[in-house]
């Protein structure tokens, strides 16, 4: 792997793939929407190309690429929060964005398109997630992923590239969006102020993004074609227990409003995922424990 395109370069998994991959001194094409305010902090350096294309000209991404590529990473998305997630015609619009990002890097001489699916294509499961446990999404978003994962490995079986589906769970770190729960708790608890939470009961399993991205960068080169992997850290916890976490690294003094927030309709009680595949197949292992991710996600936050 000598070369890659990554599409959703600016969160939290991207970020942090760049930096692991340049760091092993692979070039990487970042794809960055022309109004991307976030573009501005991917890193500058002979081995970073920005490339300006939004997710509804991935049809012509190929034209503004000089050479070829080895693997091809989609990570872009619409509507990954809110109401956007159930906002079924945008959803749809992701779909036909995945496959562009398929015809995209064929055109490119991609041997490899790895895609980033998500924990909802599940919905709700009282036991570890692997690619065998059946899929029954909730929301729009969730039956997008589904459906992209399903379609983009029925297109690469047609045109002759490999393909990776990868079904994320909850990241963390560097980059994050500012409305997820560990971003808005880090900020409020900076800040002195009260976190309203849950009862913080679900069981719940999470990931720094830097381990998230040494999984993603494994996989482009040692995962196995059609298979589905998971990416977790494979253990879980109440997710009070790692807000107190948070809360004794940030502000000791500052209490926490445990079930000040109702549990949402069909919220999700119990998150892990099953990484033995992940293992086996690349040699993956963490780096990170919670603690010493969320340390270095404090820093992060405190400086930008």
């Amino acid at each position: 792997m000598k070369r890659v395109v990554i599409t959703g370069p600016t969160g939290a998994i991207g970020m942090a793939l760049i930096d692991r991959l340049i760091a092993q001194g692979i070039r990487v094409v970042a794809v960055v929407r022309p109004d991307s305010k976030r573009s501005e902090q991917i890193v500058e350096g002979p081995y970073v190309e920005k490339v300006f294309c939004d997710l509804s000209e991935l049809s012509k991404l190929s034209h503004k690429i000089d050479g070829k590529a080895d693997v091809f990473y989609h990570l872009g998305w619409d509507g990954t929060f809110g109401n956007g997630r159930n906002n079924m015609h945008g959803q749809n619009l992701n779909v036909k964005y995945a496959l562009d990002a398929v015809e995209a890097a064929v055109a490119l001489g991609c041997k490899r398109f790895v895609g980033a699916g998500s924990q909802a294509e599940y919905g709700r499961h009282e036991g570890k997630l692997s690619a065998t446990v059946p899929t029954f999404p909730e929301n729009g978003y969730g039956m997008a992923k589904l459906c992209a994962g399903q379609m983009t490995r029925g297109l690469c079986q047609q045109k002759g590239i490999e393909h990776i589906w990868v079904r994320i769970l909850s990241v963390y770190g560097p980059y994050d969006g500012e409305k997820t729960m560990i971003m808005s708790v880090v900020s409020q608890l900076l800040k002195g102020e009260s976190p309203a939470c849950t009862k913080g009961e679900q069981m719940w399993d999470y990931i720094y993004s830097k381990d998230a991205a040494k999984a993603m960068a494994l996989l482009g080169v040692y995962g196995k074609s059609g298979k589905i992997y998971c990416i977790g850290s494979g253990k879980v916890a109440p997710l009070k227990e790692y807000i107190e976490s948070i809360r004794k690294c940030v502000s000791p003094e500052t209490s926490v409003d445990y079930g000040a927030v109702p549990y949402a309709p069909n919220q999700v009680m119990y998150l892990c995922a099953d990484i033995d595949d992940l293992k086996e197949d690349t040699g993956f292992e963490t780096e990170y424990t919670f603690e010493q991710g969320i340390i270095e996600t404090v820093e992060w936050v405190k400086k930008h």
